[in-house]
């Protein structure tokens, strides 16, 4: 078929589409500034309570004692072939078993895994990376330094850096976010998953789209989008404003895709999820079954536990996660 006939012919499809685009993005924007005028009101009562902290966060030059402590393993940087950039990871139990690899959520960094640094490294050679912007890794400022094939890329990177072909993935909300693109993309990399706390981008897309509800629990994602003004209100509560922009760069790019086409989930995994979630409702769960395999999911909702649970719940999460590697370890 001559070309000219088959773009007048995909004419309309690619004009609906741009027109979709710009119809989410405005009211992407319209949000964003929603949220901001909420969260700036918030913030101005903050400091008329508290008027002597002020409004510019604390300057913290010496980090925390916690961050250097030898039993959670040995502090390292590899420089990832992809980019070039340089990533911190501490390292733990090398040759005591299979690759374990720890993705951590926003806004944290390695030091998140600390509980499952200590529980898993007799039996697997666990390492929590520091992600790209985050912590003592390298942080681009460039907003489109932050998309996804970047990170997903930085993850094969580090995999194949230290010298292995295959990996338990472990992650927690961002992170999660990132393997399970991760999983979808290059599946010989990924031999089990553990995901806490977060969904596929294409499921929370359609879960969100049908449940207004989550848009509300989620409306910090809007606010994220704008420029400077995130990093200044996020700084006020004790962050430092120059280890925010790359964080925040990861949902700036959130919408880059849209919309996403429904994707098959193959990988065993573990999805474990916290019934007092503030930020996911609980019906993303099914959302995410109806898209696996069947037989590759196992799913459990922790009563009483809310978003942060390798740190607030990590004995019941290591139960759990016992039970699901227990035959890779004969």
């Amino acid at each position: 078929m001559p070309e000219l006939v088959v773009t007048a012919l995909l004419a309309p499809s690619r004009l609906t589409l741009k027109l979709l685009r710009a119809f989410m993005w405005s009211l992407v924007f319209a949000a964003a500034l929603l949220t901001a005028a909420v969260y700036c009101c918030i913030a101005f009562t903050h400091v008329l309570c508290r008027p002597r902290r002020g409004c510019c966060g604390r300057p913290r030059r010496i980090p925390p004692a916690c961050l250097r402590d030898p039993e959670l393993g040995e502090h390292c940087f590899l420089t990832l072939k992809s980019s070039g950039l340089r990533l911190h990871y501490v390292s733990a139990g090398r040759g005591n078993g299979p690759f374990m690899l720890f993705l951590h959520g926003f806004p944290e960094n390695w030091f998140s895994w600390r509980y499952q640094l200590r529980e898993f490294q007799s039996h697997f050679h666990v390492v929590a990376v520091d992600l790209r912007g985050y912590g003592s890794s390298d942080s681009p400022k460039d907003v489109d330094c932050y998309t996804i094939d970047l990170l997903m890329a930085d993850i094969q990177d580090v995999i194949l850096g230290l010298g292995y072909s295959k990996c338990i993935l472990v992650a927690h909300d961002w992170g999660a976010v990132l393997a399970w693109n991760f999983s979808i993309y290059y599946p010989s990399l990924v031999e089990r998953m553990v995901v806490v706390s977060a969904a596929p981008m294409s499921v929370y897309q359609d879960y969100s789209l049908r449940h207004v509800g989550q848009f509300f629990r989620s409306n910090y994602v809007f606010l994220f989008q704008l420029p400077w003004l995130p990093e200044k209100l996020l700084s006020m509560s004790d962050f430092q404003p120059s280890g925010l922009t790359g964080p925040i760069n990861y949902y700036r790019n959130l919408f880059r895709n849209f919309p996403l086409e429904p994707q098959e989930l193959a990988t065993p995994t573990l999805l474990l999820w916290g019934e007092k979630d503030p930020y996911f409702q609980q019906g993303l769960v099914g959302a995410i079954r109806s898209r696996f395999v069947p037989g590759r999911l196992e799913a459990h909702i922790l009563p009483g536990v809310g978003h942060w649970l390798p740190q607030s719940h990590p004995e019941e999460m290591h139960q759990y996660m016992w039970a699901f590697l227990q035959d890779l370890l004969h």
